[in-house]
């Protein structure tokens, strides 16, 4: 929890100087080593500021860079940093040699309190040209002071859940799908955490960390796969993109099933298997259920996205046989402006134009995409977790609340309903088993194993992930 926190704003002739202050329950070494990790830079990137690294130096030392490339509308920024002033296990700074400032340098500190540390980060910069009106300042101040709220919060947030878990010993993972919306948040993640992350990729790439096979036609590795102790398969086609045609659903099960066949066949006859699998399901499982409530234990429901589920679930647990701890994430909508159902509403709910959907007395089964990967990481830590387990928070709300909790956070009347005929002429099964269905599902196993929510309330998770 945060117990101190300081913003200030300081302007000179030229330069301006941007600090904020937070301390952080944890030791000023923890805090420095988990600065230094790689992952780090993703984990601290707010979701709706559209910045990547192209490439970076391994290691931050006196001299190391790190090439960022910020999509701002209609253009792309390059942005070229290098380190400087390394002091391990107290501070380090970032210089701009290339971008879009005139001048930009970010001191990172780490001071030592009785009880904690104090994380400052201070950034001197000077425009590239005279905006010093009162407009042009007020938007780089409220642009800087949300994301180092995010960023903060952030550190907060995965120290906590480092701390919590420092007896866990560094884990050699491998994870599929890292590039989709769940894997390019989890890898990052796990990293920071202080384990090595592998990831399972068609063949692209010339990264050491990256393994590659080909799911479509039954091609991988055993070799490559001997000697982890978990891993996490996230792929496969999305959902929610297009009509489901034949082609459309017959890609959707390939993509799932056949790809979990293939790794689960792969993991049964290994010599050095991992301990836990954990592989992504879905709240579809349950069908359209209304206002029941859901739990782990509650039947399988109707419709197509119900039969995906269960071959794909029963495809998982068959690393059983192994003994190899089988866990099934029946993941619900995963809130982060980053992509999903959040991403495609955003647009006309932030030009006013938002509402319900069809009657808006369907139960949406939401999850942070924070809570998401500390859940999955929960999971691999915790021995006692096997089986299905429900990926969600336990704040099911009605499609209306949602809609109003959603135009609430950014301050946007919701007074324009989508009516059900029409997202049933335009997308036809898929809108009757997505956005229609409803699911109210309860993280029963998750909280009966002491997983504690980071954002267990909608209104909260919102901000969070906004950054409002």
């Amino acid at each position: 929890m945060r117990v101190l926190e300081c913003v200030e704003w300081k302007y000179a002739v030229m330069k301006r100087l941007f600090i904020k202050q937070t301390k952080i329950p944890a030791s000023v070494q923890t805090l420095y080593d988990w600065h230094m990790r790689e992952g780090a830079f993703e984990r601290l990137t707010p979701p709706w500021e559209h910045v990547k690294m192209k490439c970076g130096d391994a290691k931050i030392e006196n001299g190391s860079r790190v090439s960022l490339e910020i999509d701002a509308g209609p253009t792309k920024l390059n942005w070229l940093a290098e380190h400087c002033d390394v002091q391990p296990g107290k501070e380090f700074t970032d210089v701009q040699v290339r971008g879009p400032f005139k001048f930009w340098k970010h001191k990172h500190s780490f001071e030592k309190l009785n009880d904690g540390c104090l994380l400052t980060d201070s950034i001197q910069f000077e425009l590239p040209f005279d905006l010093a009106t009162i407009f042009s300042e007020t938007f780089v101040k409220e642009k800087l002071e949300r994301m180092f709220e995010y960023r903060h919060e952030m550190t907060i947030n995965d120290i906590s859940v480092l701390c919590k878990n420092e007896n866990v010993k560094p884990m050699k993972i491998l994870v599929t799908g890292s590039s989709g919306l769940v894997g390019s948040s989890l890898v990052p993640f796990l990293k920071t955490q202080g384990h090595n992350v592998f990831t399972l990729a068609r063949p692209q790439s010339d990264k050491h960390s990256e393994l590659t096979w080909d799911p479509e036609n039954g091609k991988i590795n055993p070799k490559e796969l001997e000697g982890f102790d978990a891993i996490v398969h996230l792929a496969g086609e999305n959902i929610a993109d297009g009509i489901w045609t034949d082609e459309k659903k017959r890609k959707l099960e390939k993509s799932r099933i056949d790809s979990t066949r293939l790794l689960v066949d792969t993991l049964l006859k290994l010599e050095n298997p991992p301990s836990v699998f954990v592989c992504a399901s879905a709240i579809g499982f349950y069908g359209d259920r209304k206002d029941e409530v859901l739990t782990e234990n509650s039947k399988l429901g109707k419709g197509f996205l119900a039969d995906l589920c269960v071959k794909w679930e029963n495809e998982a647990a068959r690393v059983a046989e192994k003994n190899i701890r089988p866990v099934m994430l029946r993941i619900g909508v995963v809130l982060t402006p980053s992509g999903g159902m959040l991403q495609k509403i955003l647009p006309p709910f932030e030009l006013g134009g938002g509402g319900p959907i069809g009657s808006g007395k369907q139960y949406i089964s939401w999850i942070a995409i924070d809570d998401l990967v500390s859940a999955i990481y929960h999971c691999i830590c915790t021995p006692d977790i096997k089986g299905a387990v429900n990926a969600t928070a336990p704040d099911a709300c009605t499609n209306s609340d949602f809609t109003k909790s959603l135009g609430k956070v950014l301050h946007r009347p919701t007074i324009f309903p989508v009516p059900e005929l029409a997202l049933k002429l335009v997308f036809g099964e898929m809108a009757k088993e997505t956005m229609l269905s409803s699911c109210r599902a309860e993280p029963t196993k998750l909280s009966e194993t002491g997983y504690k929510f980071l954002y267990p309330k909608l209104e909260s998770a919102l901000k969070h992930v906004l950054g409002k």
